[in-house]
């Protein structure tokens, strides 16, 4: 492992910036917000929401531009809450599609054609992870500088709208994001800004988010839509989506499901295990202290045991890589725990110079940005964060990693 390359001690991070709004400027039959997550091996979920609900949950599509082949029919569900009621949300599956392939597609029949690429069946493959996103100006400069260079799969740990109840608001960041969302598959897992919680009993918690961004649990033996995990580049990589905000105690679903799903990894075919919740285990930020530390007593061993390559957390509106970790103590088999909730929300908190877990933290800046893995081949991958400065992003941690599935020398 190389070392980063250091912060600038002296960075001073910009102040917060206003909110983007994001005007729906299409017919009530066209598709808005559309966003697509990869479901199993060969198949993509197309999800858009349109004002009218009698619109057909059809999507067509093939490889080249305005011809479409097949097409695939889904269904399409709404939701309430308080006063507010949603569009029709439509999701549709398609597939089989071949691996590193644009496709063209049409989503209701009408509106706009988008593409999509496929990722691919075999390594290298690109993550981009980002959390925290929120729609400031500070997160329209992360996305524009996630789509400045090119990446396979989009993973976000939570916190993804910051509607917090104000149901319009998702809306707005659907179309924030689509540009991006819509050509290239966006996995994702809650936060507690998805909580949409309220005084009101009755409300159900992560109504929107359950409805507007269905992930396939299903698929991976996962009762929730809160936690579940997927293979890419042909399974040489697993990777696992925590729920910070459903029960993780031993005894729980989530714990039975974890304890399930990594027993059932084989790491000599799947040389590269990650996983993402929302709050971070390790922080020495003065946000956020010890809220998952009930998480981490019950689950840790089970990634320790199962050796977890990188564990990716948000919630922190901050960057943080601390070094491989077991129990509080460096662990050359443990994994590295990077938090990377600096996707754009406003806020900023400073870290405690003296707390009992610096000595661990490598790295640690409170700005904005955005992190890339490119996993090279079985044994190398790549870790760079980029910050943004303004015009350009700025590379100001980069860390080599070797899998903990390689044989030692």
């Amino acid at each position: 492992m190389m070392p980063s390359f250091p912060a600038d001690e002296e960075y001073a991070r910009p102040p917060p910036r206003p909110l983007v709004p994001m005007a729906n400027d299409k017919p009530a039959t066209h598709p808005q917000q559309v966003h697509i997550s990869a479901v199993g091996a060969h198949g993509m979920r197309i999800t858009w929401v349109t004002d009218d609900r009698s619109a057909p949950s059809v999507v067509e599509y093939g490889t080249s531009p305005g011809k479409y082949v097949p097409s695939e029919t889904g269904y399409h569900t709404t939701y309430q809450f308080l006063s507010y009621t949603s569009g029709a949300i439509h999701c549709v599956t398609i597939g089989p599609l071949v691996p590193s392939t644009t496709y063209y597609y049409r989503c209701g029949m009408a509106g706009d054609e988008f593409s999509l690429r496929t990722p691919p069946a075999t390594l290298p493959v690109e993550f981009v992870i980002i959390g925290d996103v929120g729609q400031t100006e500070w997160t329209a400069s992360t996305l524009s500088q996630i789509s400045a260079a090119d990446h396979d799969v989009l993973l976000l740990p939570g916190d993804l709208s910051y509607a917090d109840g104000q149901q319009p608001l998702w809306d707005s960041w659907g179309r924030l994001v689509q540009p991006l969302a819509s050509a290239r598959p966006w996995m994702v897992t809650e936060g507690n800004h998805e909580k949409e919680t309220q005084r009101e009993p009755e409300l159900r918690r992560f109504v929107a988010y359950d409805a507007r961004w269905r992930m396939p649990h299903e698929e991976s033996g996962s009762r929730s839509n809160l936690y579940y995990s997927f293979d890419a580049a042909g399974g040489a990589a697993h990777v696992v989506m925590l729920g910070s905000y459903a029960d993780s105690h031993e005894g729980s679903e989530q714990h039975s499901w974890l304890r399930s799903d990594l027993a059932a990894v084989d790491r000599r075919r799947t040389p590269w295990l990650l996983v993402l919740m929302h709050v971070p285990w390790y922080n020495t930020n003065r946000a956020h202290q010890g809220e998952a530390e009930s998480m981490r007593r019950a689950m840790e061993t089970l990634l320790y045991e199962a050796r977890v390559d990188v564990v990716f957390a948000s919630h922190v509106h901050a960057y943080e890589r601390f070094t491989r970790i077991y129990d509080k103590e460096a662990n050359s088999q443990g994994p590295m725990y990077i938090t990377i909730g600096d996707g754009g929300n406003n806020r900023a908190h400073m870290f405690i110079s003296d707390h009992e877990l610096v000595h661990l933290s490598v790295c640690r800046e409170a700005s904005f940005g955005h992190g890339r893995l490119r996993i090279l081949d079985d044994r190398k991958a790549v870790w760079t964060w980029h910050r943004n400065d303004d015009e350009h992003a700025t590379i100001s941690d980069k860390v080599w990693l070797e899998s903990l599935a390689s044989p030692k020398q």
